[in-house]
């Protein structure tokens, strides 16, 4: 996972949450940083603008983590670009 994937995340989570950016790390669990579902569906919305994907509802309900969430995204971001490359190709 790239530092500037999980930059970006906790980035877009920050300005969501409206805390700093510093107080959040890969291993911030949301419950520690006071994430609550209706935040989280907040924080989903901004990270769909940010990449440009489209996260399923049902994978966002198993997410507790910052990583979980970064590992999620990249796994959007690489389908993405491989439909991407594919309709190039």
């Amino acid at each position: 996972m790239s530092d500037e994937l999980i930059h970006r995340v906790i980035k877009t989570m920050a300005a969501s949450k409206r805390i700093s950016a510093e107080s959040i790390s890969i291993d911030s669990e949301f419950q520690q940083l006071g994430i609550d579902s209706m935040d989280a569906v907040e924080i989903l919305f901004a990270l769909e603008n940010e990449f440009e994907i489209n996260i399923p509802d049902d994978e966002v309900r198993s997410v507790r983590n910052v990583r979980q969430m970064c590992e999620g995204v990249e796994k959007l971001v690489a389908a993405k670009e491989a439909a991407k490359a594919a309709q190039q190709g």
